[in-house]
């Protein structure tokens, strides 16, 4: 097995940037001696999704998701929803995102924002994959959205069932969390759990059932403490889940094993 006796799963990575066109497959090399044996890379544009669902066809532990990034919601228009749509057929495909609203940047109108990330919502419900949701200083908007289109869901009785998406990098409350858990989402957890100034998202993250957390590592960005400022990479998701254990109060290995599941539940990994 590994000497963690477990196996853990990066469920948001950006593995297609450029800071990793020199050694990608060392990079994963890497996760696997740190028992991290599945990455989930995410899309970010059109470009991006093309090249993660590229990856995923080529490393037997890779799975991509294919969608916009809120920052590209203006430049979206029907034909680039479509490719999209094609894209999202393939059976390397587990997820649709990263979509959602970031109101931090703005870097797109914001009426744009909720119009493209409804409409990947909608594509998701079509394809019957889950969705990974961004989520920067839009939590009101966020919520709205998706709750309309989770309560439309059961009312349809459609085919995509809990759980439905997971909502990455996690910045909200405990009352958000819980009313997502609510709708049938997880949450995820990053790098900045294990941050000195991160006191409140720490003490949330104690809170939080195990049977609804994911770990990530959102790299190449968010490189957790001791690493904190370099680029990031899958190996590192050991270190968000440890610290986890710490402030669970728990091993470990019961960590790895529950996020694990959770990833293997929403993504219908094998």
């Amino acid at each position: 097995m590994n000497d963690l006796g477990a196996t853990l799963v990066d469920t948001h990575a950006h593995l297609d940037f450029s800071q990793y066109d020199k050694d990608r497959d060392e990079v994963l090399d890497r996760a696997k001696r740190e028992a991290v044996t599945q990455v989930v890379t995410v899309g970010f544009d059109l470009e991006s999704s093309e090249q993660a669902l590229a990856l995923a066809r080529e490393r037997a532990e890779v799975k991509a998701c294919v969608g916009v990034h809120p920052h590209e919601a203006g430049k979206i228009d029907r034909a680039f929803l479509q490719r999209l749509e094609e894209l999202s057929q393939d059976p390397q495909v587990v997820g649709i995102g990263e979509t959602g609203l970031d109101y931090y940047r703005d870097r797109s109108p914001r009426e744009a924002q909720r119009r493209v990330f409804s409409q990947q919502l909608e594509l998701a419900a079509r394809v019957h994959k889950p969705v990974v949701i961004h989520d920067r200083d839009a939590h009101g908007d966020v919520m709205n959205i998706i709750r309309q289109w989770a309560e439309g869901l059961s009312a349809s009785n459609g085919e995509l069932q809990a759980p439905l998406g997971v909502v990455h990098c996690y910045s909200g409350d405990q009352a958000m969390a819980e009313e997502l858990f609510e709708l049938g989402f997880l949450v995820s957890v990053a790098g900045p759990v294990t941050y000195a100034n991160a006191s409140g998202l720490q003490a949330l993250v104690g809170r939080l059932p195990l049977d609804r957390l994911l770990v990530e590592t959102d790299c190449p960005f968010l490189s957790p403490d001791p690493y904190r400022g370099r680029r990031n990479e899958p190996a590192n998701v050991r270190i968000v889940a440890s610290k986890i254990a710490e402030l669970k109060n728990l091993s470990l290995q019961e960590v790895a094993r529950a996020t694990t599941d959770n990833a293997r539940r929403l993504f219908k990994l094998e």
